[in-house]
């Protein structure tokens, strides 16, 4: 993890320097920008290994810099955690849906936010806990774990880090089904404490991302989910 670039994009001013302190300590290369739109520009100059992005900021919010940023081709796929003092469902709902790849909610401790900080780290380093296939094709969808890319046909799809993390453990073992804990702890490393409504957030932008594959993503009810076994047929 030394040497990974974080950028905290937070207008408290002791919160940031907290953060960035504690950071620095863990060996993380750490900067702090005080408003949304300098944050926003710096994201895009810098391309950071990942952004800490508070939602109440000055000149632009949280959430819009997290849009422009998921559409922006050269930075799309950097990880993202939201965290806010905003804490109804509703809103985690929101940040997780524009593609932020964690939410917490203040007050926090700078040990749980580097632990998070960490995890989220892990998902787009190596794809553990399954088959190391480099590559998985699944008729038309194809996960390139070495390229971090997935593709519907011709059609190049951007998921974040845990999205990938996720479509690639359910396609590794088609036809299995996991339990929202499963996937918490495969997806997101265990020992985060993460809600389980975080996962059908998540599942859901890939069903979204995935188009006319959307229903390759099957709701086992009571469980949690499973990607369809190719083989088997799925009209019985």
């Amino acid at each position: 993890m030394s040497s990974k670039r974080v950028l905290i994009v937070e207008d408290e001013s002791d919160i940031r320097e907290i953060l960035i302190y504690n950071l620095r300590r863990e060996g993380f290369i750490a900067e702090g920008y005080a408003s949304g739109r300098e944050g926003l520009e710096a994201i895009k100059r810098l391309k950071p290994d990942l952004v800490i992005l508070d939602l109440m900021l000055p000149e632009l919010d949280g959430l819009t810099v997290c849009q422009q940023v998921r559409a922006d081709p050269s930075v799309h796929s950097t990880p993202i955690i939201i965290v806010s003092a905003k804490e109804e469902e509703s809103d985690i709902i929101l940040g997780l849906g524009l593609g932020a790849d964690d939410y917490m909610t203040k007050p926090f401790s700078p040990r749980e936010l580097i632990a998070r900080v960490k995890a989220v780290l892990r998902r787009g380093q190596a794809v553990s806990d399954g088959p190391q296939n480099d590559r998985i094709t699944i008729g038309e969808l194809v996960i390139d774990v070495e390229r971090h890319e997935v593709t519907v046909g011709d059609e190049s799809i951007p998921l974040t880090a845990t999205e990938f993390k996720l479509l690639h453990q359910l396609a590794s073992f088609p036809g299995r089904a996991f339990s929202r804990e499963q996937l918490l702890n495969r997806a997101l490393g265990e020992g985060v404490v993460v809600v389980d409504r975080n996962i059908d957030v998540h599942i859901r932008a890939v069903r979204k991302k995935l188009g006319s594959l959307a229903d390759s993503i099957e709701t086992v009810r009571g469980i949690g989910y499973r990607f369809a076994d190719p083989r088997s047929d799925r009209s019985s």
